[in-house]
């Protein structure tokens, strides 16, 4: 059975990595050859036939979630929905997001997905309570503007597009305040759902009421109900730092203290009912009491905490022990696991996209192979049981280290520390008082918060300490298949059973994985990425030993940029820990909106823009200096020039941001790239008329991406590129790139990329800037549908 497990969920994990699904007929063979391998016998072939079925499961349940899907007619257009407010709704500067179970669409026959997500902003309030009041499981008639699911496609970042397939949301958009028809129908909508999400947003509620405009208080809210959104970016920096994210959770360990804590309760009142007239051990034992008690208590709880990752997988481990203990039959630590990753995948197949999923079960594995079959150290009481938390901890922090490069190229060097004090601190401790302060009634429930605010604050301020530390933090590339193999072979080797023979040689297997280098170009050659960043720009320019970011994406939101969404976690991906040179060519907030957040996380040699002297990046940067024409430097044998803006533009406080748009010529010995900001038509003139012969290039960054006022027919004939690219936002609100621009790209004969359709682009001048596009070399059956 172990062995069809793991085989049902490698099936389903080789399912997620498909370009495409497969058809019923070739999912109807693979059925049929699975039930032929039932006849065998052997690990091999429980291993085989459980892959089989796996992938044909993941594909079935992959084929009927990309069913529901918004009509490409309906996209941009206002349609009136009616329906419940059936997740927990998340509240920021100016609006509120929430997910909507669609009931009925009124006044147009329209193929609307039977869940959307929604963002609802203040500014556009319509008839009805504020917004940010909104409540789960009430009905509501809303006219919103939908689109299809899409995301931000890039190397190593967030995929937004197969999260959204996993919630079972199809289409996005946002409430039209414009229209008078936003109103409640109904102050709750029964359904079980609701019910849930309607008592974690009551809890929620209780503690923020409890600490308002405490800095802890969504680390609070998240250990009670899971919900993590609340966390400041700053906050979340240090607990990776210090290796403590798992704990700011509903982890496996806070619901087993709950569902033991209960069971223990509830079999000791079991028992003592045998000294009363009732005598209810006799009816039915109060083991059973307690492994039921226990199940339901961590049941309830994981619904609370919105059925995360390791919160189920705990979830199935205690239910599998439970019915153990109520059918009398003994169950191996073993089989537990695997029953509980079987039946993980089998209601979430997308699971295993998660790192959460293999930190979680791989920290149980790896506790189960230092552990099992061993034997005890002698003794007993509070000692041994030190002794015993030490190594199980020893174990998961060796254990681990191979998975953690694979998925966050980093591992905590004081993770150790920094996790003996905060498990017991946040698991026995602030857990606790939390849970019982959201509980309780108000005197003491307020106190109670406030005392594990304090406990938190208290611990926040050591893990920032511990991870302010200069190496507290090892940094290297994401190995490759081959290095991560090897590490994780060593690794079981270090921990293997005492009189293992040189079980320290298995560290040797971590040199490679630990010591790799970025890779670079060769010397006179660069490497470019255009990130995918929705309606903005940002580049990285690569020679061989430098490094350029060319613009630094938007800001999203207050929290939320195109640094700490997508450069930054490429950049640690590829072990590139600091950066020789930032360009930001203008104040626009498409292109400025990740700098400092940049700036607060890399060293960065020199900033150069078209700020003005007071902006706050300019105080930000170690060196500043002007984008001035004629500005020209030389790394590794390729040539960058500055080509706008002039001197004297800077004199003129009427000129615009863009008409100052830095302008970058880069040249190598066989290739050019021309990057031109949001300069606009009277700027393309001045660069044509003035300096025309530098402006020949293979590839254009189309200027200010594709809009009405740049990319004139004069321009485009100078600079006579064989590619142009496009950093655009799907369906973005400026409509960019207008449709007679990019007609006129074609018309010229000239090849056209845009982000918004193929994600990241990357090409090279050693193979003749050969553009690859990441939605096609990392396709998946989830994108273009």
């Amino acid at each position: 059975m172990r062995c069809a497990i793991l085989g049902f969920t490698a099936g389903a994990a080789c399912l997620q990595v498909q370009a495409a699904l497969p058809q019923h007929s070739t999912l109807t063979g693979l059925a049929a050859i699975s039930f032929l391998l039932l006849f065998l016998r052997g690990p091999v072939r429980a291993a085989v036939s459980g892959a089989l079925v796996g992938f044909c499961w993941a594909a079935l349940l992959a084929q009927s979630a990309l069913l529901p899907q918004l009509a490409l007619a309906d996209e941009g257009r206002d349609v009136v929905l009616v329906g419940t407010i059936d997740s927990l709704p998340y509240r920021f500067d100016g609006g509120v997001r929430f997910n909507f179970a669609v009931e009925k669409v009124v006044g147009m026959r329209s193929s609307v997905p039977p869940r959307v997500s929604l963002a609802w902003y203040e500014a556009r309030r319509g008839a009805g309570r504020p917004i940010g009041q909104v409540q789960p499981g009430e009905r509501w008639q809303l006219t919103a503007r939908l689109q299809r699911a899409h995301g931000n496609a890039n190397p190593d970042g967030f995929d937004y597009e197969v999260w959204l397939l996993e919630q079972g949301v199809r289409a996005t958009g946002y409430v039209r305040n414009e229209e008078q028809d936003n109103r409640m129908l109904d102050s709750f909508a029964f359904s079980f759902r609701n019910i849930v999400e309607h008592a974690r947003a009551t809890l929620r509620g209780r503690i923020e009421q409890a600490l308002p405009g405490r800095r802890y208080a969504g680390v609070i809210v998240a250990l009670v109900v899971g919900d993590q959104r609340g966390i400041d970016q700053s906050d979340w920096d240090v607990f990776n730092r210090t290796g403590i994210g798992h704990l700011i959770s509903i982890s496996g360990l806070h619901i087993t203290m709950v569902a033991g804590l209960f069971a223990w309760t509830a079999s000791a009142l079991w028992r003592r009912s045998f000294f009363t007239s009732a005598q209810l051990p006799l009816l039915l034992p109060a083991q059973k009491v307690a492994a039921l008690t226990g199940a339901g208590m961590a049941l309830l709880y994981v619904l609370l905490a919105g059925f995360g990752v390791p919160a189920q997988r705990t979830l199935y481990m205690l239910s599998v022990v439970a019915l153990a203990l109520w059918t009398g039959r003994i169950a191996s630590v073993s089989h537990v696991l695997c029953a509980a990753l079987g039946v993980t995948v089998l209601i979430d197949p997308w699971a295993v996209l998660a790192p959460g999923f293999w930190l979680s079960f791989g920290a149980v594995g790896a506790i189960l192979y230092a552990s099992v079959g061993r034997t005890a150290a002698a003794g007993g009481g509070w000692i041994a049981t030190v002794g015993v938390a030490a190594r199980t901890q020893y174990a998961v922090t060796i254990a681990l280290v191979p998975l953690t490069m694979l998925l966050f190229s980093q591992v905590s060097l004081v993770s150790p520390l920094a996790n003996a004090i905060a498990i017991p601190l946040v698991s026995f401790v602030v857990t606790p008082l939390a849970l019982a302060g959201s509980m309780l009634p108000t005197p003491l429930s307020v106190l109670l918060l406030q005392l594990a605010h304090v406990v938190i604050e208290a611990l926040g301020w050591l893990l920032t300490w511990l991870g302010d530390m200069r190496l507290a933090v090892w940094s290297a590339p994401a190995p490759e298949p081959w290095v991560f193999v090897f590490a994780l072979a060593g690794t079981a080797w270090m921990l293997a059973p005492r009189g293992w023979p040189l079980r320290w040689l298995g560290a040797v297997t971590w040199l490679p994985l630990l010591a790799a280098e970025s890779t670079h170009p060769a010397h006179g050659q660069i490497a470019v990425t255009a990130f995918d960043v929705g309606q903005g720009m940002a580049l990285l320019v690569e020679t061989h030993g430098h490094r350029l970011l060319y613009d630094t994406g938007p800001a999203y939101s207050p929290e939320s940029n195109g640094a700490n969404r997508v450069i930054l976690p490429y950049l640690k991906a590829r072990g590139i820990n600091r950066l020789d040179g930032v360009i930001v060519s203008h104040s626009d907030a498409d292109h400025s909106g990740g700098a400092l957040t940049l700036l607060q996380a890399l060293p960065v040699n020199w900033v150069w823009s078209s700020l003005w002297p007071d902006h706050p990046i300019v105080s930000a940067a170690k060196h500043h200096g002007r984008c001035v024409a004629g500005q020209s430097w030389e790394w590794d044998g390729v040539h960058f020039q500055m080509l706008q803006p002039t001197a004297v533009s800077y004199a003129d406080p009427g000129l615009k941001p863009n008409a100052r748009g830095c302008t970058l010529r880069i040249t190598t010995t066989s290739n050019t790239l021309l990057l031109a900001a949001d300069i606009e038509a009277a700027q393309e003139s001045e660069l044509v008329v003035h300096q025309r012969a530098m402006l020949r290039a293979d590839v254009l960054l189309a200027p200010h991406h594709g809009s009405g006022t740049s990319s004139t027919p004069a321009f485009l004939a100078a600079v006579h590129p064989s590619l142009a690219i496009f950093q655009v936002g799907y369906r973005n609100r400026y409509n960019h790139p207008k449709k007679e621009v990019y007609e006129r790209y074609a018309r010229m004969g000239i090849a056209r990329l845009r982000t918004d359709e193929v994600g990241a682009i990357t090409f090279d001048s050693a193979d003749g800037f050969v553009p690859r596009s990441y939605r096609r070399e990392h396709a998946r059956y989830w994108y273009g549908q």
